[in-house]
């Protein structure tokens, strides 16, 4: 049964570990609420920009950061709601926030929950009230992560959410991508291209997203390293995007409840009554062969 301990490293870190598979995650609620680290065999499979950690004023890059309210950036960063413009800043306010834990288990299942509430900093630049909380649990060589929200508006609440998993990839180009769409829009140069399972690893930016997924689960096999990651999502998340910059070890796949500028397009945006909760998971595995 995996168990929980707690390190005061720069900051508290929960360590969930499974010594029976080799598997590992650690969690960062005050940055974020972040898994900072997942193991698997002892491997390392998430990539962390350690040093960039280390400065509270710079966004995480590694990890898995929360994106919400918003998946992307807004033109000009801002959005218009009920005649009054706000502004949000790329992938929303989620992943730069501290968060708390909520609940520790070790019991039939052992989980991790953090959660972060609306307060007067969210509202100048969101205008709802929201409970959001996520749980973290780790099965042999799964990560496990189910989100919830409850609005406790008077109104309802609109949001888009996701991911922005880094993964290690000491060569990118032993990469295998297999994502269940023909195409792709570049977000670099706004034009739809045909996807055949291959990117130029040579551009200084690939940012691709996925739009007309025809499955619930994609697949990226890094021969380098002898593994194959597998993200598993549901209906809730019908955008996946590829993300990486040259130079740098790593790749993103990230599941999106809505495409870029939701908060202004309505497409694909998640609405949530007054008084309801919202659900979602998704599920992350890593296979060595």
């Amino acid at each position: 049964m995996p168990t929980i301990t707690i390190q005061q490293q720069q900051y508290k870190t929960y360590i969930l570990s499974d010594e029976t598979s080799g598997t590992q995650i650690e969690v960062v609620p005050e940055r974020g609420g972040i898994i900072t680290a997942w193991r698997v065999q002892g491997q390392e499979i998430f990539y962390l920009d350690k040093e960039r950690f280390t400065h509270p004023d710079l966004s995480v890059r590694g990890g898995n950061p929360i994106l919400f309210p918003i998946c992307g950036n807004l033109p000009d960063n801002t959005y218009t709601h009920n005649g009054q413009q706000y502004t949000l800043k790329q992938h929303g306010f989620a992943r730069d926030l501290p968060w708390e834990v909520e609940e520790v288990s070790e019991d039939n299942t052992t989980y991790l929950k953090v959660h972060l509430v609306s307060n007067e900093q969210t509202k100048a630049v969101y205008p709802f009230d929201f409970h959001l909380s996520f749980s973290y649990k780790i099965n042999g060589n799964t990560l496990e992560i189910q989100q919830h929200l409850h609005n406790s508006s008077a109104t309802s609440i609109p949001f888009s959410t996701g991911f922005h998993p880094y993964f290690q990839a000491p060569d990118k180009t032993q990469l295998e991508v297999q994502i269940a769409s023909h195409e792709y829009q570049d977000n670099i140069t706004k034009e739809i291209r045909t996807f055949n399972g291959n990117f130029d690893f040579n551009l200084d930016e690939i940012d691709a997203a996925f739009k007309r997924l025809t499955a619930k689960s994609a697949t990226v096999t890094d021969n380098s390293r002898r593994l194959k990651l597998t993200l598993d999502y549901g209906n809730d998340y019908p955008v996946v995007v590829f993300w990486t910059v040259k130079g740098k070890e790593f790749y993103c796949l990230e599941p999106w409840s809505a495409p870029r500028n939701s908060l202004n397009t309505g497409e694909n945006l998640t609405v949530v009554e007054p008084g309801a909760s919202y659900t979602a998971s998704v599920r992350l595995t890593a296979n060595f062969f």
